[in-house]
C-alpha cells in the first residue's frame, strides 16, 4: 500500500494503515475518545486568539480523500496564537471528515457521543508542532461545487474560516498525531467543546464527492474518518471547569 493508495475502504482504510505507516501503532495517535470527567482543568491555558484574513484563501481542491481549502501561508496574514501554543501558527488549510450516515463521522468523540462530521483547521509553525483546531459537527457545504473529481480544483477566495467556529471557544487540548497517513506524531490538538450544526442536505454534498479520478469508475467518498485511538499515558487538559 503506497502513500498514494491509502484510503477509507476495507482494503486500504484505517484498519490496515499500520502495514505501511508504523506510526499507526504509536503512543500518541489521533483521534481520541475524550472523556470530559477525566480531562484536567488547566488554569494556565489561555483563550485562543486567531486573526484570519478573508483574502488569504487560494483554492478549494479535491485531494481524493477529502476536499481542502488552502490558504496563502507565506506570511502571518492568517494565524492562531495563545491557547496552549507558545508561538504563532500560520493557517495552512482546512478540511472535513464525515461518515456514511448522519449519526457518525467525526473522528473525535466526547463522552461516547459521535458527531456527523468534523472540521480540521490546520495551522503550522516551522520547527514547531502543527496545530489542529477542530470543531465537531459541521455547517455549510461550502464551495464544493466544481471539485467533484479527484485532482480538480477551483478558485476560493474572500472567506473567513472563523465563521465556522461555535460562539464559545472553550477547548480540550492534548498531544497527538495527524489522522491521515503518514500519521506523524507532531500535532498539538485543540478540540472545541461546543459543536456546530449541519443539515442532512449539506452533509449529503460531502458524500457526493468522488475519490476516483477522471476516466476511472465513479467511487463516491461516503466516509473518510479514522476511529479513536488509544489514549495511553497522555493527559487531556481543559481550558474550562
Amino acid at each position: 500500500m503506497a502513500l498514494q493508495s491509502w484510503g477509507y475502504q476495507d482494503h486500504n482504510g484505517p484498519a490496515v494503515w499500520h502495514e505501511l505507516f508504523p506510526f499507526a501503532n504509536g503512543d500518541r495517535q489521533s483521534p481520541i475518545a475524550i472523556r470530559s470527567r477525566e480531562a484536567k482543568y488547566d488554569p494556565f491555558l489561555r483563550p485562543l486568539h486567531f486573526s484570519y484574513d478573508p483574502a488569504s484563501p487560494k483554492v478549494i481542491l479535491n485531494c481524493g480523500y477529502a476536499f481542502n481549502v488552502e490558504f496563502d501561508d507565506t506570511e502571518d496574514r492568517s494565524a492562531l496564537r495563545a491557547g496552549p501554543l507558545t508561538s504563532t501558527y500560520r493557517l495552512r488549510q482546512f478540511h472535513f471528515h464525515w461518515g456514511p450516515t448522519d449519526d457518525h463521522g467525526s473522528e473525535h468523540t466526547v463522552d461516547g457521543q459521535k458527531f456527523a462530521a468534523e472540521l480540521h483547521v490546520v495551522h503550522w509553525n516551522a520547527g514547531k508542532y502543527p496545530s489542529f483546531v477542530d470543531a465537531a459537527q459541521q455547517p455549510d457545504g461550502l464551495a464544493v461545487v466544481g471539485v467533484l473529481v479527484k485532482g480538480s480544483q477551483a478558485t476560493f477566495t474572500n472567506f473567513d474560516p472563523s465563521s465556522l467556529f461555535p460562539p464559545s471557544l472553550d477547548y480540550w487540548t492534548y498531544l497527538g498525531s495527524l489522522t491521515v497517513p503518514p500519521l506523524l506524531e507532531s500535532v498539538i490538538w485543540i478540540v472545541l467543546r461546543w459543536p456546530i450544526t449541519a443539515s442532512s442536505e449539506q452533509l449529503a454534498k460531502f458524500r457526493s464527492l468522488l475519490s476516483s479520478a477522471k476516466g476511472e469508475p465513479a467511487c463516491f467518498l461516503l466516509s473518510n474518518y479514522r476511529p479513536p485511538q488509544p489514549l495511553r499515558n497522555r493527559l487531556v487538559r481543559a481550558s474550562f471547569h
